[in-house]
């Protein structure tokens, strides 16, 4: 059975099909009102039609449906369903400011309207008990009121639902037959109302789009098998992918990490500071042997509790517009000018529209202008650029700084280089990573225009440029598992130092019951996609913090610590301590709390081999009347060693190597950079 990998981007729709060890790649412009629309357009043009419908294609993508609706806070009409007096949870947030010092801030933005907001009975306490029962009549008085609204969501949290999940349970089969419900129990079964309540509001609005998306693109491909790639970097099966939305949030991005992993290791290279530039934004993150998940992201203002790649977005990308503030200074982005019209270079736009609306210059068209992007190779020479028209747009912003047109284009260059650069410092130096250790990793269809650049801004001197680097994403689909992430909120306090305590609140297989729980939850989960029992590989990890703080820190929990009795405790206690002293600086002699146990169950990794590309013989150049030197990367030869500046193309991205750099061809195609004319 062929595999295709489908990446769904803001301006490009990116795809990587394996077919007896080779692969193939093809791009097409996104269609962000109806996305399904793109990969249709994408399968028809690689002639994959009929062997989808004959269901010899099994598809993997990521979506970006989820993503950009909670961003646009485009979700359908949500209504909420809570506690007496907690209405207002998810409007009162934790109340903290975005700025400090600011007297006048911007009021916040409300997920979700008053007039939706419901309250019903049905109460617990802190240890799940009930203390005042949920009745026939509040169920009566609430499917009364949610009719009158006529939402077409509902997302139900209750107190302490997590601890017992049957009230949340009635109402959402009394709620059921009116719209697409939500409980928090099955989205977040862990403590914080807030956060709880965030995950299943967003779960509940994006559901209904991601079921609407999947249902037609399912349709459309039957009998195909589809899987849908999740924030942790794992897939689930398409059919299953509307009830579990908010784990879709970093669906894209997350392709990318498993693609970028891959190639590292292909490279022998296993720490990477990655970063994915496409057309309208740039995700960094890190890879030290494995894809650090975390619980603590953000999708625009809201929290994201529930499990997803740890990585750090900004609005910089091809498409970021470039303009003049108020102040007279240059600026890039965030805005961008998206899959249509998109750049200037691309000429999107109709004539009525270029004579109404002022053509928007970008960071691509800049690239074009400096000659980094050249038109008779875009694309693999598919889409035409127009350097004309990238002048024009940016001569407007030379005339107003009194500069150049190579000038110009030359500082939206740093300017978006600088924004990048700063983002990489964020999720590294800032948590105390020594990037001297670590590879800068390029993909996204720009990443390889900029590589050089941000590594001299990082002090950098290696870098790593994967094979099909524009289609990572895509080809990172490929690569990706089968995966559930489950977890349950647990009570109970692990004595900070034990020696022979008997009043300890948990014993390892108390925890130990709790996990098992969860692994045959999850193994249900994935036998019911094809998996194979004996394949799926199990973790276990364990949430800890002091006792009285309101962070945790998560530590893995070893199913045969069981046999050890009470030392299993001190042992992960002992752990706990240096994970705490090594993040913080330093440890406390306190109990140790145990807040979420957490499973995590994957399928067997594909088995994928790149094909080893010849030693010789080696590529020359193309010689521009400029004098630039070009290389075509599919020409490119294993050990050959190319010094900038240089120019190397291929169809879906183009790599650019800086007068200090040279760029050493590996055996399967990466191209690793170093400042040193030594092969590494």
């Amino acid at each position: 059975m062929m595999s295709l990998g489908v990446d769904t981007g803001g301006t490009f729709t990116d795809f990587v099909l394996l077919d007896n060890g080779s692969l193939r790649i093809h791009k097409v412009l996104s269609t962000p009102s109806a996305p399904e629309q793109a990969i249709l357009q994408g399968i028809t043009d690689m002639g994959l039609m009929d062997a989808a419908t004959s269901g010899q294609l099994r598809i993997t993508h990521g979506s970006t449906v989820a993503t950009n609706a909670a961003l646009e806070n485009k979700g359908v009409k949500t209504a909420f369903v809570t506690n007496k007096g907690f209405a207002d949870i998810l409007t009162i947030g934790r109340q903290a400011r975005a700025e400090l010092y600011n007297l006048q801030p911007n009021p916040t933005l409300i997920p979700v309207d008053k007039a939706l907001c419901f309250e019903t009975g049905g109460r617990l306490d802190a240890n799940g008990q009930e203390t005042s029962p949920l009745n026939k009549t509040d169920i009566n008085i609430l499917i009364d009121a949610i009719k009158a609204a006529k939402p077409d969501a509902i997302a139900i949290c209750q107190l302490f639902s997590y601890l017992n999940p049957a009230t949340e349970k009635a109402i959402e089969a009394a709620l059921t037959p009116l719209a697409y419900v939500s409980r928090s129990s099955e989205v977040l079964p862990t403590s914080g109302e807030y956060e709880r309540g965030i995950a299943t509001w967003l779960n509940a609005s994006l559901g209904p789009l991601v079921k609407r998306y999947v249902d037609q693109l399912r349709q459309a491909l039957h009998p195909a098998n589809i899987a849908v790639m999740q924030s942790t970097g794992g897939t689930i099966d398409a059919k299953q992918a509307a009830d579990h939305a908010v784990n879709m949030l970093l669906s894209g991005p997350a392709g990318g990490l498993s693609g970028a992993r891959f190639m590292g290791k292909a490279s022998n290279t296993a720490n990477l500071l990655t970063f994915d530039m496409g057309g309208t934004s740039t995700d960094v993150a890190t890879i030290q042997g494995h894809i650090k998940l975390t619980t603590e992201g953000h999708i625009g203002p809201w929290p994201v509790a529930v499990p997803q790649v740890d990585m750090h977005t900004i609005g910089a990308g091809g498409g970021s517009i470039a303009y003049i503030d108020d102040g007279g200074l240059l600026q890039v982005g965030p805005e961008s000018a998206g899959a249509y019209p998109g750049p200037a270079c691309y000429k999107r736009t109709t004539n009525n529209e270029q004579s109404s609306k002022p053509i928007q210059p970008t960071v691509t068209d800049a690239n074009v202008i400096l000659g980094r992007l050249r038109p008779e190779l875009f694309l693999g020479g598919n889409m035409t650029l127009d350097v004309s028209a990238a002048q024009q747009a940016l001569q407007p912003l030379a005339k107003k700084l009194n500069l150049n047109l190579t000038d110009i284009a030359q500082g939206i260059i740093d300017i978006a280089n600088d924004h990048m650069a700063s983002a990489l410092r964020v999720i590294s130096v800032q948590r105390g990573v020594d990037i001297q250790q670590f590879h800068l990793c390029s993909f996204g269809g720009a990443g390889g225009l900029h590589v050089c650049a941000l590594a001299d801004a990082l002090q950098m001197e290696k870098a790593l440029v994967p094979i099909h680097g524009g289609v990572l994403s895509a080809f990172g689909m490929l690569t990706s598992v089968k995966e559930r992430q489950l977890s349950q909120a647990i009570s109970g306090i692990i004595p900070s130092h034990i020696n022979n305590n008997t009043n300890a609140q948990l014993s390892p297989e108390k925890i130990q019951q709790h996990c098992d729980l969860l692994i045959s939850e999850g193994t249900k989960a994935l036998l019911l996609e094809g998996i194979d029992k004996t394949s799926i590989t199990t973790t276990c990890s364990l949430d800890l913090r002091y006792q009285g703080q309101s962070f945790f820190l998560n530590v893995p929990w070893m199913k045969y610590e069981i046999e050890h009795g009470k030392g299993a405790l001190a042992s992960i206690a002992q752990a706990f301590h240096q994970q705490h002293r090594h993040r913080y600086g330093h440890a406390l002699s306190i109990d140790i709390e145990l807040v979420n146990v957490r499973i995590a169950l994957t399928g067997q990794q594909p088995s994928i081999e790149l094909p080893v590309i010849p030693t010789q013989p080696e590529a020359k150049p193309t010689i521009t009347a400029e004098g630039d030197h070009i290389y075509q990367r599919a020409d490119l030869v294993a050990g050959q060693m190319i010094h900038g500046p240089a120019l190397i193309a291929e169809t879906v991205s183009t790599t650019y190597i800086d007068n200090s750099w040279c760029g050493y061809i590996d055996p399967v195609g990466n191209i690793l950079l170093t400042k040193s004319a030594t092969p590494p």
